[in-house]
């Protein structure tokens, strides 16, 4: 097969959409592109363009999003030579929301960040109308499949004053496993944003049936009442804090408001948002909201002297049976994905956290009958998961195998929360030794590669010391993948996390390891229990912006992750010109701090869970790349594959 200039394809305009819709949307049905139209309207109303807001489900599949803001632009777009309002629905990297340094820009908040959002929703809709009002005119524009079928005229007269966007798309169901919008979904979504922007008025009507209207002057409260069907240890905390402009570390604006409260039994309610996007796999913002949650009620209690001997308070103690409604702002926010389904912002811990923290604080102590109910149930956690690491204990002292002498172990008895983390070589283990959180976190040093075990006997496992020192540390023994759970009985540690270096050595040393773990700890990966962590290949060190952008470091995975954070600084005024860049050699280069910010703290790392294939040859296949006899089938599988493992590295 000839493999010319011809061979290569170039995707252009909105082709990249239709061809892997599942990069940019979820494909189960089409809630969330009708959600990016939704979103934009909310947007408006968050800026106090929009006070009303109507989706419309029609008879024939299709969906009205209606609302009174300012109305998409519709004059010749400067650069594109378009109407703007063609630009928006037509080009990927489009949109209002990258101009985060006007202060009174309507998208200073906002949840959009890479422009994408509704142009994904033209891509995949066999029909998309668009009519908008604004400066007393009428305009309408159709586009099919993405491309323009009916160009922007003006059609009628309108108000001077009147304004607005109405969108009318038709999904296509070539790209969705179900054609129909989930309406229960539909109205969770509708509900929240009326939550969320007091005032709001918003609206559902099925053509031909009922209408649903939501209208919330201060309903954070209330909404989370109506989730709750356990009895409340205290009443509902609510408040906001941002932050004003005479703030150092965070941008005017930026905060949360929140409700929170804690039931002794009963569903929990959490729900999370930023910028009124839904964060349904939580993020930092969470993270922030507990370490605040956790350090106000273990001051009150430590105050109050309400800790029995002997029992000390965890996080998950004090939130265990927390419920909350928690919507963040935040500048520039950096999501997991398209789908924004999880904050990967690392200043969003430290900005919710310091925001909640000394309202709730206070809200205690005003408020010490209530907060002592809230520390006793967090009291009572921390003594039963005290209970629970003393019976692992005893099943851990049956053993006689010592423990490796390089092994730094944790303090914790808790295996649940324990970690181990496998690191490559003695500097970089250093450095983890010296970072890691002594309680929870366990350091073994691996010097040089691993055996690649995928040939070796169990019975001969041992004589190799590496292997022999990761076994003894985990409290395991290899067995066999349809072994009991019982085999894991005595595992000393709730995550194991294979850290090596952002390089092809550190690669080779993650295969070997996984072959260890697939070939001879197959229930290890099974239960969930094998992790890789993330180190960044990148530091970023951008410089100081007037007196409310101090220094900051960022730390990038890869290349992509680097050019990613060097066009969002450029959003912020900062020229690619003034940041200095350095490239993490290893890990040994790292020092402790950074690395526990970037790769071990739980708080702000990215971990990546390792689970076991699903396909009936994997077998095969492992066989394949790891036998000492296979040589030739590498070969033709490389040959093979070369352009998909060009595309991974």
């Amino acid at each position: 097969m000839s493999y010319t200039a011809d061979s290569i394809s170039v995707l252009k305009g909105l082709e990249p959409v239709r061809h892997r819709p599942g990069m940019y949307t979820r494909t189960d049905s089409p809630l969330h592109i009708i959600q990016e139209a939704i979103d934009n309207a909310a947007d408006e109303a968050l800026g106090g363009y929009c006070k009303r807001i109507a989706v419309i489900m029609h008879a024939d599949g299709s969906v009205t999003i209606q609302d009174d803001g300012r109305g998409i632009p519709v004059e010749i777009h400067p650069v594109e030579k378009v109407p703007t309002v063609e630009v928006v629905f037509t080009q990927l990297h489009a949109g209002g929301k990258f101009n985060k340094s006007d202060g009174s820009s309507a998208y200073r908040f906002s949840g959009g960040l890479h422009g994408v959002g509704v142009s994904v929703t033209n891509a995949l809709s066999k029909r998309l109308e668009v009519e908008v009002v604004r400066d007393g005119a009428r305009h309408q524009i159709a586009f099919s499949g993405g491309a323009v079928i009916e160009p922007l005229q003006r059609i009628g007269d309108a108000p001077k004053k009147a304004s607005g966007t109405r969108v009318r798309a038709w999904p296509d169901t070539q790209f969705f496993d179900s054609p129909a919008v989930p309406l229960a979904e539909l109205e969770r979504l509708l509900r929240s944003k009326a939550v969320l922007l007091p005032g709001l008025e918003i609206s559902l009507s099925i053509e031909n049936g009922a209408t649903s209207t939501w209208r919330f002057e201060n309903g954070m409260q209330q909404y989370l009442a109506e989730q709750l069907d356990g009895e409340l240890a205290a009443p509902i905390f609510t408040a906001e804090k941002y932050a004003p402009p005479e703030d150092e570390n965070f941008p005017v604006g930026s905060g949360a408001a929140w409700a929170i409260c804690w039931t002794a039994e009963g569903n929990l309610a959490r729900e999370s948002y930023v910028n009124l996007i839904p964060t349904p796999a939580g993020g930092t913002h969470e993270t922030g909201l507990r370490q605040a949650a956790f350090d106000a009620v273990k001051t009150f209690a430590e105050h109050r002297a309400l800790l029995p001997k002997g029992v000390k308070l965890a996080a998950e103690d004090v939130f265990s049976r927390a419920s909350y409604v928690l919507a963040a702002r935040v500048l520039d926010p950096s999501f997991q994905g398209q789908i924004k389904e999880r904050l990967n912002s690392r200043d969003a811990v430290a900005l919710i956290a310091r925001m909640v923290r000394d309202p709730l604080e206070l809200w205690l102590n005003e408020h010490p009958d209530d907060a002592k109910k809230i520390s006793e149930l967090a009291i009572r956690a921390a003594q039963a998961r005290s209970r629970a690491g003393q019976k692992i204990e005893k099943r851990k002292q049956s053993g006689v195998a010592i423990l490796p002498g390089k092994l730094s172990d944790c303090q914790s008895e808790d295996v649940l929360r324990n970690e181990i983390f496998l690191v490559e070589g003695d500097s970089a283990g250093g450095s983890a030794k010296s970072g890691r959180d002594k309680e929870l976190q366990a350091i073994l040093p691996l010097r040089g590669k691993v055996l690649n075990t995928w040939e070796v006997e169990a019975g001969s496992l041992f004589a190799n010391r590496e292997v022999h020192d990761i076994a003894v540390a985990l409290g395991i023994d290899p067995h066999l993948p349809e072994a009991p759970d019982s085999v894991l009985a005595n595992l000393r540690y709730g995550k194991v996390v294979i850290m090596t270096d952002a390089d092809v050595d550190g690669s080779h040393i993650r295969v070997l390891l996984c072959t260890l773990f697939y070939r001879h700890f197959p229930r290890l990966i099974a239960a969930g229990h094998l992790y890789f962590a993330q180190p960044p290949l990148y530091r970023l060190d951008v410089p100081a912006s007037g007196k409310k952008r101090p220094p900051r470091k960022l730390y990038a995975l890869d290349d992509a992750e680097r050019a990613a954070m060097i066009d969002r600084l450029g959003l912020e005024g900062v020229k690619s010109e003034a940041v200095a860049i350095s490239r993490f050699k290893g890990l040994g280069e790292m020092n402790p701090e950074q690395l526990w910010e970037t790769t071990m703290s739980p708080d702000t790392r990215r971990l990546m869970r390792i689970r076991l294939p699903e396909a009936e040859d994997a077998n095969a296949v492992m066989n394949m790349l790891m036998a000492k006899n296979e040589s030739a089938g590498r070969r033709a599988w490389m040959e093979a594959n070369g352009a998909l493992i060009g595309a991974e590295i």
